[in-house]
């Protein structure tokens, strides 16, 4: 098993060390005052008032004020992102609810259309009564029951 040599070892400390240049983080507000972020310096539009945080620049902006008020704040931001969070899981929920009810719907609707195509084939149909005894569907039988789908089909749509 051979080591590296040191070049190779100084070569890879180097190339680490610059790596952190290239992901220089750029935050300023825009004119709406959103936070924007970003790799690339802002645009010569945004003053430099308005660049909260360059590669030589720490991010600026009032510190939290110290405090129970800070606390009291924080608390309030904290209930309403609590709240939004409950708000979305519901939300998101009564998604899933819904498209579970439209996939049984939909599943329902298919299942009428193939009974409805296998009693206009004209073929027999195999019935068991409540008995166990095997009967097959009269001409009468297979009306109703045409009729019937007709009208579960109108739902369907």
């Amino acid at each position: 098993m051979s080591f590296p040599s040191v070049r190779a070892v100084s070569l890879t400390v180097i190339l680490a060390l610059c790596s952190g240049a290239a992901a220089a983080q750029y935050v300023w507000q825009d004119e709406r005052g959103v936070r924007q972020y970003s790799d690339t310096p802002p645009p010569a539009s945004v003053p430099p008032s308005r660049i909260l945080k360059s590669p030589g620049l720490q991010l600026k902006g009032p510190p939290p004020p110290p405090g129970p008020k800070a606390d009291a704040i924080l608390a309030e931001k904290n209930e309403a992102f609590l709240k939004r969070r409950a708000e979305a899981a519901e939300k998101e929920k009564q998604d899933a609810e819904k498209a579970q009810q439209e996939a049984n719907r939909q599943k329902a609707c298919e299942q009428i259309a193939q009974y409805r195509r296998q009693l206009e084939s004209g073929d027999r149909i195999r019935q068991i009564t409540p008995s166990g005894e095997r009967t097959y569907m009269t001409d009468e039988e297979r009306a109703k029951a045409l009729k019937d789908t007709e009208q579960m089909k109108d739902q369907c749509r």
